[in-house]
Protein backbone atom coordinates (compact mmCIF):
# COMPACT_ATOMS: atom_id res chain seq x y z
CA UNK A 1 0.00 0.00 0.00
CA UNK A 2 3.14 2.33 0.83
CA UNK A 3 5.39 1.16 -1.93
CA UNK A 4 6.64 3.74 -4.37
CA UNK A 5 7.13 2.17 -7.98
CA UNK A 6 8.40 5.12 -10.05
CA UNK A 7 7.29 2.89 -12.80
CA UNK A 8 9.01 0.23 -12.28
CA UNK A 9 7.93 -3.12 -10.85
CA UNK A 10 10.25 -5.26 -8.76
CA UNK A 11 10.23 -7.14 -5.80
CA UNK A 12 11.91 -4.40 -3.35
CA UNK A 13 8.57 -2.07 -4.94
CA UNK A 14 6.08 -4.68 -4.51
CA UNK A 15 7.60 -5.38 -0.41
CA UNK A 16 5.03 -4.02 2.24
CA UNK A 17 6.31 -1.96 5.04
CA UNK A 18 3.98 -2.64 7.75
CA UNK A 19 3.56 0.50 10.39
CA UNK A 20 6.21 0.59 13.21
CA UNK A 21 3.18 0.57 15.63
CA UNK A 22 2.74 -2.93 14.96
CA UNK A 23 3.91 -5.01 17.30
CA UNK A 24 6.08 -8.35 16.43
CA UNK A 25 3.57 -10.25 17.98
CA UNK A 26 1.80 -13.63 15.58
CA UNK A 27 -1.67 -12.39 15.04
CA UNK A 28 -4.62 -14.47 16.62
CA UNK A 29 -6.82 -13.85 14.24
CA UNK A 30 -8.50 -16.44 11.38
CA UNK A 31 -6.88 -16.45 8.14
CA UNK A 32 -8.62 -14.11 6.05
CA UNK A 33 -9.68 -12.07 9.17
CA UNK A 34 -10.41 -8.54 8.28
CA UNK A 35 -9.12 -7.58 11.80
CA UNK A 36 -5.47 -7.51 10.94
CA UNK A 37 -6.14 -5.13 7.92
CA UNK A 38 -7.80 -2.68 10.03
CA UNK A 39 -5.68 -2.93 12.70
CA UNK A 40 -3.02 -2.17 9.91
CA UNK A 41 -4.52 0.76 8.42
CA UNK A 42 -5.21 2.34 12.33
CA UNK A 43 -1.31 1.86 12.84
CA UNK A 44 -0.71 3.74 9.60
CA UNK A 45 -2.80 6.72 9.87
CA UNK A 46 -1.74 7.17 13.50
CA UNK A 47 1.61 7.29 12.44
CA UNK A 48 1.14 9.73 9.31
CA UNK A 49 -0.72 12.03 11.63
CA UNK A 50 2.56 11.90 13.99
CA UNK A 51 -0.15 10.63 16.90
CA UNK A 52 1.80 7.77 17.95
CA UNK A 53 2.13 9.19 21.77
CA UNK A 54 -1.12 10.83 21.65
CA UNK A 55 -3.66 8.25 21.09
CA UNK A 56 -5.60 6.41 23.20
CA UNK A 57 -7.77 3.29 21.79
CA UNK A 58 -10.56 1.13 23.81
CA UNK A 59 -11.36 -2.30 23.11
CA UNK A 60 -13.80 -3.96 24.50
CA UNK A 61 -15.02 -7.49 24.50
CA UNK A 62 -15.15 -9.69 20.92
CA UNK A 63 -12.72 -10.58 18.54
CA UNK A 64 -11.16 -6.91 18.87
CA UNK A 65 -10.84 -7.60 22.32
CA UNK A 66 -6.91 -8.37 22.10
CA UNK A 67 -5.75 -5.23 19.73
CA UNK A 68 -4.17 -4.08 22.76
CA UNK A 69 -1.48 -7.08 22.02
CA UNK A 70 -1.03 -5.44 18.12
CA UNK A 71 -0.57 -1.56 18.00
CA UNK A 72 1.81 -0.08 20.21
CA UNK A 73 -0.21 2.93 22.01
CA UNK A 74 -2.06 3.44 24.90
CA UNK A 75 -4.96 1.40 25.51
CA UNK A 76 -8.17 1.02 27.58
CA UNK A 77 -9.79 -2.32 28.09
CA UNK A 78 -13.87 -1.70 28.63
CA UNK A 79 -16.52 -3.81 29.70
CA UNK A 80 -18.82 -5.21 27.04
CA UNK A 81 -20.23 -2.56 24.77
CA UNK A 82 -19.40 0.09 27.09
CA UNK A 83 -16.16 1.49 24.78
CA UNK A 84 -18.11 4.38 23.73
CA UNK A 85 -18.70 5.30 27.14
CA UNK A 86 -14.87 5.24 28.39
CA UNK A 87 -14.13 6.37 25.24
CA UNK A 88 -16.28 9.64 26.46
CA UNK A 89 -14.44 9.68 29.73
CA UNK A 90 -10.96 9.76 28.36
CA UNK A 91 -10.90 12.16 25.93
CA UNK A 92 -12.99 14.47 28.40
CA UNK A 93 -10.11 14.34 30.45
CA UNK A 94 -7.49 14.64 27.89
CA UNK A 95 -9.27 16.62 25.10
CA UNK A 96 -5.65 16.77 22.99
CA UNK A 97 -5.79 13.13 22.74
CA UNK A 98 -6.92 11.29 19.66
CA UNK A 99 -9.35 8.68 21.27
CA UNK A 100 -11.02 5.47 19.30
CA UNK A 101 -13.32 2.45 20.11
CA UNK A 102 -12.69 -0.82 18.16
CA UNK A 103 -15.60 -2.79 18.32
CA UNK A 104 -17.55 -5.57 16.51
CA UNK A 105 -20.86 -5.87 15.67
CA UNK A 106 -22.40 -7.89 18.46
CA UNK A 107 -20.45 -5.83 21.31
CA UNK A 108 -21.85 -2.39 19.63
CA UNK A 109 -25.30 -2.84 18.21
CA UNK A 110 -26.78 -5.11 20.94
CA UNK A 111 -24.90 -5.53 24.05
CA UNK A 112 -23.26 -1.66 23.84
CA UNK A 113 -26.18 -0.01 22.00
CA UNK A 114 -27.22 2.34 24.53
CA UNK A 115 -23.82 3.97 24.94
CA UNK A 116 -23.26 3.97 21.15
CA UNK A 117 -26.06 5.93 20.09
CA UNK A 118 -25.83 8.70 23.01
CA UNK A 119 -22.01 9.28 23.06
CA UNK A 120 -22.66 9.97 18.94
CA UNK A 121 -25.61 11.70 19.76
CA UNK A 122 -23.68 14.06 22.14
CA UNK A 123 -21.38 15.06 19.83
CA UNK A 124 -18.57 13.34 21.55
CA UNK A 125 -15.02 14.30 19.83
CA UNK A 126 -14.27 10.68 19.53
CA UNK A 127 -13.86 8.23 16.74
CA UNK A 128 -15.83 4.81 16.87
CA UNK A 129 -14.58 1.89 14.56
CA UNK A 130 -16.82 -1.07 13.97
CA UNK A 131 -16.14 -4.00 12.38
CA UNK A 132 -19.86 -5.38 11.11
CA UNK A 133 -19.19 -9.40 10.10
CA UNK A 134 -22.46 -10.07 10.92
CA UNK A 135 -21.98 -12.84 13.49
CA UNK A 136 -20.36 -13.17 17.01
CA UNK A 137 -17.06 -14.59 16.13
CA UNK A 138 -15.41 -14.69 19.06
CA UNK A 139 -17.79 -16.82 21.12
CA UNK A 140 -19.13 -19.28 18.98
CA UNK A 141 -20.87 -18.28 15.83
CA UNK A 142 -23.89 -16.75 17.19
CA UNK A 143 -26.68 -14.25 15.26
CA UNK A 144 -26.00 -10.89 15.70
CA UNK A 145 -27.94 -7.90 15.85
CA UNK A 146 -26.64 -8.05 11.86
CA UNK A 147 -27.34 -10.98 10.94
CA UNK A 148 -29.12 -11.07 7.68
CA UNK A 149 -32.54 -12.63 7.02
CA UNK A 150 -31.95 -16.09 6.38
CA UNK A 151 -28.59 -16.19 7.55
CA UNK A 152 -27.80 -18.93 9.34
CA UNK A 153 -25.41 -18.79 12.84
CA UNK A 154 -25.60 -21.33 15.65
CA UNK A 155 -28.59 -19.73 17.45
CA UNK A 156 -30.48 -19.62 14.01
CA UNK A 157 -29.57 -22.61 12.44
CA UNK A 158 -32.32 -22.61 9.88
CA UNK A 159 -31.79 -19.11 8.95
CA UNK A 160 -32.77 -15.53 11.01
CA UNK A 161 -36.41 -15.17 10.59
CA UNK A 162 -37.99 -11.56 10.82
CA UNK A 163 -40.95 -12.97 12.84
CA UNK A 164 -38.90 -14.99 15.56
CA UNK A 165 -35.80 -12.69 15.38
CA UNK A 166 -36.32 -9.49 14.09
CA UNK A 167 -35.15 -7.49 11.56
CA UNK A 168 -31.11 -6.80 11.26
CA UNK A 169 -30.35 -3.57 12.45
CA UNK A 170 -28.10 -0.52 10.27
CA UNK A 171 -26.78 1.00 13.24
CA UNK A 172 -24.81 3.49 10.79
CA UNK A 173 -27.97 4.60 9.02
CA UNK A 174 -29.25 5.66 12.89
CA UNK A 175 -26.28 7.01 13.48
CA UNK A 176 -26.39 9.56 10.56
CA UNK A 177 -29.05 10.69 11.95
CA UNK A 178 -27.85 12.00 14.91
CA UNK A 179 -27.36 15.53 15.30
CA UNK A 180 -23.78 15.03 17.69
CA UNK A 181 -22.40 13.09 14.46
CA UNK A 182 -19.77 14.98 11.87
CA UNK A 183 -18.60 11.88 9.25
CA UNK A 184 -20.37 8.04 9.23
CA UNK A 185 -19.24 6.08 6.52
CA UNK A 186 -19.39 2.40 5.38
CA UNK A 187 -16.23 0.63 4.27
CA UNK A 188 -14.65 -2.70 3.76
CA UNK A 189 -11.03 -4.52 3.20
CA UNK A 190 -11.83 -7.00 0.81
CA UNK A 191 -9.57 -5.30 -2.24
CA UNK A 192 -6.46 -2.85 -2.47
CA UNK A 193 -8.98 -0.42 -3.88
CA UNK A 194 -11.66 -0.83 -0.87
CA UNK A 195 -8.41 -0.91 1.75
CA UNK A 196 -7.19 2.40 0.83
CA UNK A 197 -10.84 4.02 0.68
CA UNK A 198 -11.12 2.96 4.47
CA UNK A 199 -7.79 3.78 5.32
CA UNK A 200 -9.07 7.68 3.61
CA UNK A 201 -11.90 7.28 5.72
CA UNK A 202 -10.57 6.25 8.80
CA UNK A 203 -7.93 9.61 8.31
CA UNK A 204 -10.84 11.70 8.00
CA UNK A 205 -12.40 10.54 11.06
CA UNK A 206 -9.57 10.55 13.38
CA UNK A 207 -9.05 14.47 11.74
CA UNK A 208 -12.71 15.70 12.59
CA UNK A 209 -12.00 14.14 16.06
CA UNK A 210 -8.91 16.47 16.62
CA UNK A 211 -10.76 19.43 15.38
CA UNK A 212 -13.61 18.88 17.71
CA UNK A 213 -16.14 18.36 15.13
CA UNK A 214 -18.05 15.94 16.71
CA UNK A 215 -18.43 12.38 16.74
CA UNK A 216 -17.17 9.68 13.78
CA UNK A 217 -18.70 6.07 13.00
CA UNK A 218 -16.27 3.95 10.47
CA UNK A 219 -18.04 0.53 9.98
CA UNK A 220 -15.94 -2.14 8.16
CA UNK A 221 -18.56 -4.55 6.54
CA UNK A 222 -15.91 -7.49 6.96
CA UNK A 223 -16.00 -11.01 6.92
CA UNK A 224 -15.73 -13.98 9.34
CA UNK A 225 -14.99 -17.48 7.76
CA UNK A 226 -14.81 -19.45 11.06
CA UNK A 227 -18.34 -18.26 11.64
CA UNK A 228 -20.04 -18.52 8.18
CA UNK A 229 -18.17 -21.86 7.89
CA UNK A 230 -16.40 -20.60 4.12
CA UNK A 231 -12.82 -20.27 2.89
CA UNK A 232 -11.62 -16.88 2.72
CA UNK A 233 -12.19 -16.90 -0.97
CA UNK A 234 -15.59 -17.63 -0.46
CA UNK A 235 -16.65 -14.98 2.16
CA UNK A 236 -15.56 -12.70 0.26
CA UNK A 237 -17.95 -13.92 -2.60
CA UNK A 238 -20.59 -14.05 -0.28
CA UNK A 239 -20.07 -11.02 1.69
CA UNK A 240 -19.75 -8.86 -2.08
CA UNK A 241 -23.33 -10.93 -2.97
CA UNK A 242 -25.47 -10.80 0.50
CA UNK A 243 -23.75 -8.06 2.56
CA UNK A 244 -22.92 -5.20 0.21
CA UNK A 245 -26.52 -5.34 -0.74
CA UNK A 246 -27.95 -4.96 2.39
CA UNK A 247 -25.12 -2.78 3.81
CA UNK A 248 -24.19 -0.90 1.19
CA UNK A 249 -20.81 0.63 1.07
CA UNK A 250 -20.09 4.86 0.96
CA UNK A 251 -20.41 7.92 2.92
CA UNK A 252 -23.48 8.31 4.75
CA UNK A 253 -22.78 11.85 6.14
CA UNK A 254 -20.12 14.36 5.91
CA UNK A 255 -20.07 17.77 7.72
CA UNK A 256 -16.19 17.82 8.17
CA UNK A 257 -15.88 20.36 5.48
CA UNK A 258 -18.49 23.11 8.15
Amino acid sequence: MNAEFNGIISPENLVYKKPELMNEVPMHYCPGCSHGVVHKLIGEVIEEMEMEEKTVGVSPVGCAVFAYRYLDIDWQEAAHGRAPAVATGIKRLWPDRLVFTYQGDGDLACIGTAETIHALNRGENIVIIFINNAIYGMTGGQMAPTTLLGQKTATCPYGRDAELHGYPIKITEIAAQLEGTCYVTRQSVESVASIRSAKRAIRKAFEASMAGKGSSLVEIVSTCSSGWKLSPVKANEWMKNNMFPFYPKGDLKDKTSE
